[in-house]
């Protein structure tokens, strides 16, 4: 049987002109906790094109309660809560959206990511 997969695809609306800004507080504080939890995301892309000013990310979880549980741990880590915090105080971001998706039948193999520790 296909081992099936979930996808966690968040686009983030920059205020224009802190795209950048973005990138830089998260790559500081939000990322080396995410790759501890969850670890390296399948894609983290900014617009060339269409919705411009925006930051999508695609995480992989081997089911929803993979996700809840791996993203319940990293919410109590210390570390994550600076970069919560930092991210309120830069005000970079406009917006959010989350969408959970699976890949088709034919879709290419999706890995699990490896975690960093």
């Amino acid at each position: 049987e296909e081992e099936r997969v979930l996808l966690d695809v968040r686009t983030y609306t920059c205020h224009p002109g802190r795209v950048q800004a973005q990138l830089e507080l998260y790559q500081k504080y939000g990322y080396p906790v995410q790759l501890r939890y969850m670890g390296e995301p399948l894609m983290y892309a900014t617009a060339e094109s269409g919705e411009l000013n925006t930051i999508t990310h695609v995480w992989v979880y081997a089911s929803a309660a993979d996700r809840e549980e791996k993203r319940a741990r990293m919410a109590k880590d210390p570390a994550w809560k600076v970069y919560i915090a930092e991210n309120g105080k830069a005000g970079n971001l406009a917006s959010q959206r989350t969408v959970l998706m699976t890949p088709t039948s034919f879709s290419p193999p999706i890995p699990m990511p490896k975690i960093h520790s």
